[in-house]
């Protein structure tokens, strides 16, 4: 498909504003401000994607209009006068890359709590607690009302002051729409029971907005129409509310959500993850964009450019989100508009990346560890003006993949060793779940990359120093990961199978198993679900407060569902202290760290997850020739520079440890070891 009959880079015309293709990012925050404010890792993150082409990025999500609206996930402070310059700079630079800039405002309502920042009452229509955040809200009072109108007004002031070319109000789970759903708007007063005094807070921001800002400011409001809620907002009064925004001259754009995000599994059908349908909501934004004829936005894990095309292309939406998308690959239009498309790193839809916003960290993509460190690292690898290396890789999982495209893409020669038949490592082995398929995106992304920069890869095979070191190599990178540590008990650790036994289909499910979970994460999670599918009784166990603790929200949803369907006994703050054979059995002795308990199960098998001992025999073997005995300048690392350790000055080459070979961890940490360290190769 040629440039010019692409839907996806035709123009479009939003009032004065002209956003040169179909693309956007919607409002989202990935957690990188600095006390409130915009600063340069929020700036260059927002930058990247204007360079990548897209035609809107629209910052935060939201930016807070009020102190008693407390930052929930790192908002920025739009009730702050010193927004304004950070704003100015970030909008400045993206507009020199053609891209439109806007920013989403809000009042959180009940969706933040109390117990931070200034300790100002959360307040929302009716005392109604929302789950997610644990908030009992007070009712908001008609001094309330008018001062968070003022702030909705003098916020937009300072949003225009800044230079965006628009706002956009935020009217999902939050304080505009709180008004609006029978859910969570119990008042008997003038804000409540008719719809007409339910959105006239509505109206009240929307006509002081107009009143400090003028007609020509764009302004728009991303809105639920479809609470997907027996008793919150039909579709009926969703479509009724758009269509009176839609006619009443004071909104230039919709943009559309559908459901309500109070608890982790609702927020999972808003945000879905992977093992769901792919743009769940696209047909029924499209049905409002029918019924309103009006300037339709949405976005809802449409993350691959074969579905946003088909949006725009039969009329379904104006402008498509491909938010998670660009979090994963920040060039899609760019590498659309070259015609190479089939470079984009695919969004894999782990949702690594929100998981750790709604835990109280930042945003980082599961394999882009450029996302977010766009001041120490880049999205496009440059080659390199210095010699040409031969570089050496054992092991092709996930980290080793990153060093092998890193390195190729730097122009040096690359051989890479892989004991398996297949690359991939553990990823390989996630990726057998149906509901996590989507991960092998992660390896085959690499290994066409790889292939494209001709990347000798050798599979089939246990490289032994004698395999390394007759390449030849200026560098070797030991990634050969790790196996399963099951040696955690007093007594009993050969009874045990690991979760890597189970998932692989190495051994298959007992009729009665006990899982003893000390990691944490998804690998002992996965081989659960896999037990609870085949039909087993099963108890998971587990010393911590709460069950997979590594696991965001959104990702634990899917599991939650799987453990109650089939009937999973959970065990909190207990822990696996040995096992035994018993009459045929297997009796699992499960202890607890507060305490002296001790209680005995018989079961016909124990798994036990313990993350992974590394497999460091070749490293060891390979360290004392090498220039720097395998020592990493962890300054130099963490500064961005290369490594330039010498402590062998007869060494035949550098030996760098990368992922799981060194610790047992995750595939964005492996990836962001090889790509930090490989960088400067």
């Amino acid at each position: 498909m040629s440039r010019d009959n692409d839907p996806l880079l035709q123009p479009y015309q939003l009032k004065h504003l002209q956003l040169k293709n179909r693309v956007m990012t919607t409002a989202h925050e990935p957690a990188y401000s600095e006390d409130g404010l915009p600063k340069d890792r929020y700036r260059l993150y927002h930058l990247e994607r204007a360079k990548g082409g897209v035609a809107l990025t629209m910052t935060a999500g939201s930016a807070i209009v009020s102190p008693d609206s407390p930052a929930a996930f790192g908002n920025l402070h739009a009730y702050r006068d010193e927004i304004v310059p950070w704003l100015k700079r970030l909008t400045d630079d993206c507009h020199e890359h053609g891209a439109a800039v806007m920013i989403q405002i809000s009042h959180l309502g009940r969706r933040t709590n109390w117990n931070k920042a200034d300790w100002l009452p959360v307040l929302a229509p009716s005392p109604l607690r929302e789950p997610a955040h644990r908030t009992f809200p007070k009712t908001a009072e008609d001094w309330d009302i008018d001062r968070i109108v003022a702030d909705y007004a003098t916020a937009a002031q300072r949003m225009q002051a800044a230079g965006v070319d628009g706002i956009e109000l935020e009217a999902y789970g939050h304080l505009m729409d709180g008004f609006w759903s029978p859910a969570t708007n119990r008042r008997e007063d003038a804000w409540g029971g008719s719809l007409d005094n339910r959105m006239r807070f509505t109206y009240r921001v929307l006509d002081a907005i107009r009143a400090a800002c003028g007609k020509d400011f764009i302004v728009g409001i991303r809105m639920v129409a479809d609470e997907d809620w027996d008793k919150g907002l039909s579709r009926a009064e969703g479509l009724e509310i758009a269509k009176r925004l839609a006619s009443g001259g004071q909104v230039d754009f919709l943009n559309l959500i559908r459901g309500h995000i109070d608890t982790d599994a609702a927020l999972s059908k808003v945000i879905p993850i992977h093992g769901t349908p792919a743009s769940p909501h696209l047909d029924f934004a499209g049905e409002v964009r029918a019924a309103t004829g009006f300037p339709i936005f949405h976005a809802a894990r449409i993350n691959d450019v074969a579905t946003a095309r088909h949006a725009i292309a039969e009329g379904k939406l104006d402008m498509v989100g491909m938010t998670r998308a660009h979090i994963a690959d920040p060039h899609i239009v760019l590498k659309i508009m070259q015609g190479r498309e089939e470079e984009i790193r695919p969004c894999v839809g782990a949702t690594y990346c929100l998981d750790r916003i709604y835990e109280g960290g930042e945003a980082l993509c599961i394999h882009n560890a450029a996302t977010g460190r766009e001041g120490q690292l880049p999205q496009t690898i440059t080659p390199t003006t210095g010699r040409k290396l031969r570089v050496v890789i054992v092991g092709a999982g996930p980290a080793g993949l990153e060093a092998a495209r890193v390195c190729a893409e730097r122009g040096h020669t690359v051989v890479l060793f892989e004991a398996a038949d297949a690359p991939g490592g553990q990823l390989r082995l996630a990726a057998r779940s149906p509901r996590r398929a989507e991960l092998i995106g992660i390896v085959d992304w690499r290994v066409a990359r790889c292939n494209a920069l001709g990347v000798d890869i050798r599979c089939n095979v246990l490289a032994e120093s004698a395999d390394v070191l007759a390449q030849n190599p200026d560098v070797v990178i030991i990634a050969t990961g790790g196996l399963p540590n099951t040696s955690v008990l007093e007594s009993g650790n050969d009874l045990v199978v690991s979760s890597w036994d189970i998932t692989s289909g190495d051994v298959k499910p007992a009729a009665n198993v006990l899982l003893f979970d000390d990691n944490g994460g998804h690998p002992g999670m996965q081989a659960a679900e896999l037990i609870a599918r085949a039909g087993s009784r099963l108890e998971i166990v587990s010393p911590e407060r709460f069950f997979a603790p590594e696991i965001g929200g959104l990702n634990h949803v899917a599991y939650a569902q799987i453990f109650q369907k089939y009937g999973v006994t959970i065990t909190i703050n207990r822990r696996l202290v040995a096992a035994r054979r018993e009459a045929g059995q297997l009796a699992a002795v499960v202890g607890s760290d507060y305490g002296d308990l001790r209680e005995t199960r018989l079961v016909d098998q124990v798994v036990v997850e313990h993350g992974t001992l590394p497999l460091e025999e070749l490293y060891f073997a390979l360290k004392d020739a090498s220039i720097n005995r395998g020592e990493v300048d962890y300054k130099a690392l963490v500064a961005g520079a290369p490594q330039a350790i010498t402590r062998n000055p007869q060494g035949l080459y550098r030996l760098l440890r990368i992922g799981d070979a060194v610790q047992s961890r995750n595939v964005h940490a492996a990836i962001y070891d090889a790509l930090r360290l490989c960088v400067f190769v």
